[in-house]
């Protein structure tokens, strides 16, 4: 039997799997849990909710669905007297701007209080919370739902062992039950599981070897939001590494990358009669205007900023160069292991390095970041079960001053809490292995775990100093962000010896 043949027996049994017995009912079961938590968690308080005079990230959603429903597609980023660009003007992408017309228009149907113009500022109706949550709840399952689905088809395809179907459950789980996710999603309120859902289904596509679909659905992901972008060089190297081993890699070349401008052409087809009102929407993706950091964020540039005054010492030019080439550098070394070995499990590990190297040096990074390395990290819970959930802990820990402004205390801990028995399922090999440590390593993660613990009580029961009024912010963020420079070392070395492992039994099979 052919390698071809081999391939479709495969992908035949994956099919099966999932199109028979217990195995379907599991799938369901976990997708209706996964929605279950989702619709519990949207109970909860969210970004701004009774805080005016702006609100928070839920009332720039729902102003953004107000703006597209009663202004010309051509003025939705332009500064105008029925669009005031600083009450929450539109920041993000073409894509971003249509989703939120189509959930105005399911508003305006069912509460069109919720979205008139003006006159909808701040609105907090219980039917219009129930409606803009209802929006995300559909986003999540008509989008990121069946790409994760996707993704588990292709990467279990050919993965035959005893414990096939509980890997694939598991997996499975871990991914669709992400607390930090469902947290931002549908308790600070975003829409997150929209250009991540893209992305997963991107990855998906790739390890099915349609890479065309990979481009187009990888730049649906980029039009909805520009922080895909961290995902962009793990795209960018492993694709081009592939067509550098194809017989005609030029014409290989020419498709994805007709693939990609059509589809950008596509999303920004009301915006190129002009080359100003191109700018006008190009200007309003990147925020430089901001500085390099906001709050307390655990990557490089917030960190070290307490022994250098980083704004201070540079120009926002300047330091606009510097994040650009820290980023570029910790880019690097994943990008050219990709384009000379590429190989699906080391472009997982690419997705995980490209997006930490962004939210560690990158400009205008905020917490929320963390999501885009989350996501490659639990596409890899299955080999990096530890670091998975060494990573998941912490980077919900480092959005925890955020959540607990949004009064989601409750939902945190029922979720860190959720994620661990799902973890350690007795059902699941991978969830409950051991992983041997060196006595040393084994207490130091203690510790660290200890401290950790101590300040998730520390923060909700003391106040800090008078003189120092975001302390335990600092604290949680100087214990987060080693953990973040560890795992992004681990998994750099990682992908560079799975590539030489790799290359190595390609040799040993040409020799046989």
């Amino acid at each position: 039997m052919g390698k071809k043949a081999v391939k479709e027996v495969d992908k035949c049994d994956v099919w099966w799997w999932l199109a028979n017995g217990s195995c379907r009912v599991s799938f369901l079961c976990i997708a209706i849990f996964a929605l279950l938590m989702r619709v519990g968690v949207s109970f909860h308080p969210y970004s701004g909710a009774g805080d005016p005079p702006k609100y928070g990230d839920y009332e720039a959603q729902r102003h953004w669905m107000e703006i597209t429903l009663n202004t010309a597609t051509r003025e939705w980023y332009r500064n105008s007297t029925t669009n005031d660009l600083h009450y929450w003007g539109l920041d993000y992408p073409p894509l971003t701007a249509y989703q939120s017309y189509i959930h105005a228009l399911f508003l305006n149907y069912f509460h069109p209080d919720s979205v008139a113009l003006f006159t909808s500022r701040g609105h907090e109706s219980p039917l219009g919370k129930l409606l803009m949550r209802w929006t995300v709840l559909s986003s999540d399952a008509l989008i990121f739902f069946p790409a994760v689905l996707f993704f588990i088809m292709a990467y279990y395809t050919g993965r035959r062992h005893s414990g096939h179907k509980e890997d694939m459950a598991w997996h499975l789980a871990v991914i669709l039950v992400s607390p930090c996710l469902i947290l931002i999603d549908h308790g600070h309120f975003q829409y997150n599981c929209i250009s991540l859902g893209f992305t997963v289904g991107a990855v998906a596509a790739i390890f099915s070897e349609n890479n065309l679909v990979a481009c187009f659905l990888f730049s649906l992901a980029l039009n909805h939001k520009q922080m895909s972008l961290y995902f962009a060089p793990a795209f960018f190297s492993h694709l081009l590494g592939k067509c550098f081993k194809r017989r005609y890699p030029l014409l290989e070349v020419l498709k994805l990358g007709f693939t990609v401008i059509g589809t950008f052409v596509l999303n920004w087809w009301p915006y190129l009669y002009s080359t100003e009102a191109f700018k006008e929407v190009l200007f309003r993706l990147a925020p430089f205007e901001r500085g390099l950091y906001e709050d307390y964020v655990a990557n490089f540039w917030c960190t070290t900023s307490m022994l250098i005054k980083w704004k201070k010492l540079f120009t926002t030019q300047s330091l606009k160069l510097l994040s650009f080439s820290a980023t570029v550098l910790g880019i690097l070394p994943s990008m050219v292991r990709q384009l000379t070995s590429p190989s699906d499990q080391g472009f997982l590990y690419a997705l995980l390095n490209s997006s930490f190297a962004f939210y560690l040096f990158s400009f205008q990074v905020h917490e929320k970041s963390i999501l885009l390395p989350l996501l490659p990290a639990s596409l890899l819970a299955l080999e990096e079960p530890l670091l998975f959930k060494w990573f998941t802990f912490y980077a919900m820990f480092s959005m925890y001053p955020l959540l607990c402004r949004d009064h989601l205390i409750l939902p945190y801990m029922a979720l860190l809490a959720l994620f661990l028995l799902i973890y350690y399922s007795s059902g699941s090999r991978q969830g409950g292995r051991e992983v041997y440590l060196p006595k040393w390593a084994g207490f130091v993660m203690s510790l660290l775990l200890l401290c950790s613990v101590l300040l998730h009580l520390i923060y909700l029961t003391f106040q800090p100093p008078e003189k120092y009024p975001f302390f335990f912010e600092a604290m949680i963020m100087f214990l987060c962000f080693p953990q973040f420079v560890l795992l992004t070392l681990y998994t750099n070395t990682k992908q560079w010896r799975l590539s030489k492992s790799l290359n190595w039994m390609e040799r040993e099979k040409k020799l046989v």
